[in-house]
């Protein structure tokens, strides 16, 4: 291979290499792990687009290793790298005119991708992939590879290296492929190995399609457990597993689109250390929206459904202050109430009327203020991000308001399906149509909606789903004003400011929403969602440390969610019967959670007012000698340390800490007011201790 005309660009934590006359990556490695992540010899790639030529010829693909380079220039502080090429030639077609500036730049320990693409041709650029690497090899070229990312509020791992999970239909595709979502809900991937691995995340909030995509070339050596071969050729073929961050801009005839920039960056340590990089450039920009301050307090919620589809018409709205009694009993200040509008859950969305087999407009006002007297909180569920396709409404107007996918046809949900064997099999399911929020028309008609819940005297709204428009990606109607492809995602920030700002809502009205993705919390300001398993991975509170993040509890004797609650600072949501019931229906839950709301009150400087700092400077030991986990550690405003160890198991346990930098000097059990030494920890079965 020829490497006398070669390119280089390096910091202290990657070093790269670009060929001088296609501009493709031919090498990557980093100083900081000794990792090369390319193999020798392989020829690198450089950016990729998609122009589809009409209905002649859809898959029509321009390589940009296979183009010769216009022009590349180094910066003059060698930390910057501008390549051009002034036309390319696609797979299928021949020449294009079609202008390709990248720019790749050094800024700290991190190396940020931006591809400029100017269209002068009467196609439109689909996609675009940049940056684009040959191979992903792991640290040392042996051993053990994952992809790492978020996923509702947690995150998913998946296998590379030496076995590779294929995620999608294998009828599509040529090779085993991996996709692992899209921006922003998806905003950053990691490729973890022993000792280290590669971060790539966005660095701009604007909200494009951004997805992540590993494909495994030529393919497996064993399919049955999807291994690879231990050296680097199978038939001849060099083994690859590329990796390409894909852009879907829809660049129309004449436009010229910049495309989102990406960082790459190598790091030591673990998802932990990695996901920190992503964190520091989200820190520069999002600040969180505060909760009021009833909602800031350590609390606890109840979620109640009252109605589905299937019409259980299981309260009244008079019968509201009733559970709020309840609740007030048993140290719960709010209720998410479930069902309560026209038609029950998911049905007759996005309305928000009352249901009058439910009772009266006046009686549901009527029946909040009187929780409110109680000192309990009604947070009313809403929804509007897709309307009934079984309605009037939506035959007669709300279609209007649909994406539409490239062929002009409304994009369709599968619903969900509630209480009677006719739903269970999906036969009378109601079928959800994904609204546009790029619509100025349907974000007035929602915000007309929203207005009905301020009407009712409610604290606050829970948006149901608020972080997915699924199953769409973009919107190709002519109705909304927005250009073709625009992302169906960009303006949920915007609905909520626009809501918060009308003038009919008090100050102290909370924003609520589902498992919202980090960007979201710019403007809500409590996110709910489900973290019941023993692997949950607590990314969320990673990005987001002191945020208000409340998740389900629905164990009739649930006290491994309860200490979940306490060790990664969720607000309790107690939903017995899958928040069908009552809370006298699990007492010893709610009598378990109640004192570990208690405990966290009383040293709220630590468990509450503090910082979540995962287990950092801290490690947990069993008696064994073995790594214990889950525990987390909080950093008070003063630097003190507080410890949550948390024992899921069965069987007692008894670990220790190892602190180097300071000593913690006691411990006690969530339901017990003695304190102890914590030169060694007895924690029981399904029990939790706070170390101080």
């Amino acid at each position: 291979m020829d490497t006398t005309n070669r390119i280089l660009l390096e910091n202290g934590n990657l070093c790269m290499a670009f060929d001088g006359d296609t501009g493709a990556l031919c090498r990557l490695s980093s100083p900081l792990l000794d990792w090369a992540l390319f193999a020798p010899g392989e020829t690198g790639l450089s950016f990729q687009l998609l122009v589809p030529l009409g209905e002649e010829r859809r898959n029509n693909k321009v390589f940009g290793e296979r183009q010769r380079l216009s022009s590349a220039r180094l910066g003059p502080d060698g930390r910057s790298l501008e390549l051009v090429w002034d036309g390319v030639v696609s797979e299928q077609t021949g020449p294009l005119a079609i202008r390709v500036t990248e720019t790749i730049r050094l800024e700290g320990d991190e190396a940020i991708f931006r591809l400029r693409i100017e269209n002068h041709t009467p196609y439109v650029v689909e996609s675009a992939g940049c940056p684009c690497l040959a191979n992903l090899l792991p640290p040392g070229r042996a051993g053990w590879l994952k992809a790492f990312h978020y996923s509702y509020a947690s995150a998913r791992e998946a296998n590379l290296r030496p076995n590779f999970q294929n995620q999608l239909g294998y009828f599509g595709f040529d090779y085993p492929e991996q996709y692992y979502g899209f921006s922003p809900d998806v905003p950053f991937v990691l490729f973890l190995g022993e000792g280290g691995g590669l971060s790539a995340g966005v660095r701009d909030d604007r909200s494009e399609i951004v997805a992540w995509n590993v494909e495994l070339r030529p393919g497996w050596e064993s399919s049955i457990d999807g291994r690879l071969p231990a050296g680097d050729t199978l038939a001849g073929v060099p083994v690859q597993t590329r990796f390409t961050v894909l852009h879907m801009p829809y660049v129309q005839p004449g436009e010229t689109r910049d495309l989102t920039p990406i960082a790459l960056q190598a790091f030591r340590g673990g998802w932990r250390e990695g996901t920190e990089l992503y964190r520091i450039w989200l820190d520069t920009w999002l600040v969180p929206r505060l909760a009021p301050q009833w909602a800031a307090e350590p609390h606890a919620w109840q979620q109640l459904h009252i109605n589905s589809p299937e019409d259980e018409l299981r309260l009244r709205y008079t019968d509201l202050p009733a559970v709020a009694a309840e609740c007030a009993r048993n140290g719960v200040r709010a209720i998410q109430l479930v069902g309560w509008n026209q038609g029950g859950q998911d049905q007759g969305n996005p309305s928000h009327d009352t249901d009058p087999r439910l009772g009266t407009f006046e009686e549901l006002r009527d029946a909040i203020a009187a929780c409110q007297r109680l000192g309990v909180r009604i947070i009313l569920f809403s929804k509007f991000t897709w309307a009934d396709r079984a309605t009037e409404w939506f035959r007669r107007e709300l279609h209007a308001y649909a994406v539409r996918d490239p062929y002009g046809d409304e994009y369709v949900y599968g619903g969900y399906q509630y209480q009677t064997p006719a739903q269970m099999l999906d036969i009378n399911t109601k079928r959800l149509i994904p609204m546009c929020f790029l619509s100025d028309a349907y974000r007035e008609l929602a915000r007309q909606e929203f207005l009905k819940l301020v009407a009712l005297g409610a604290d606050g709204m829970l948006f149901d789903e608020c972080q997915h428009h699924s199953p769409t990606r973009a919107c190709f109607s002519p109705l909304h004003g927005h250009r073709p492809g625009a992302p169906t995602y960009r303006n949920d920030r915007l609905l909520i400011r626009e809501m918060r700002d009308l003038p009919q809502v008090p100050e102290d009205f909370l924003m609520a929403g589902e498992a919202c993705y980090a960007w979201e919390m710019e403007q809500y300001q409590v996110a709910y969602h489900r973290s019941e398993s023993l692997d949950h991975i607590p990314l969320g509170r990673c990005l987001l440390p002191r945020a208000q993040l409340m998740t389900a509890v629905t164990g009739f004797h649930d006290r491994n969610m309860i200490n979940q609650c306490l060790m990664y600072r969720y607000i309790v949501s107690y939903e017995p019967y899958n928040f069908k019931g009552r809370l006298a229906d699990f007492p010893d839950t709610v009598a378990y959670g109640r004192r570990m709301d208690e405990t966290r009150t009383e040293l709220r400087k630590w468990f509450w007012d503090g910082e979540y700092r995962h287990t950092d400077g801290v490690g947990v030991m069993t008696a064994a000698g073995q790594r214990h986990s889950p525990y987390a550690v909080f950093r008070a405003a003063d630097g003190s340390l507080g410890v949550v160890i948390t024992n899921y198991g069965d069987e007692a346990i008894a670990v220790r800490l190892e602190s180097p930098d300071r000593p913690l000097a006691r411990y006690r059990l969530v339901d017990s007011d003695v304190w102890r030494d914590a030169g060694e920890i007895g924690i029981p079965p399904r029990s939790a201790a706070v170390v101080m």
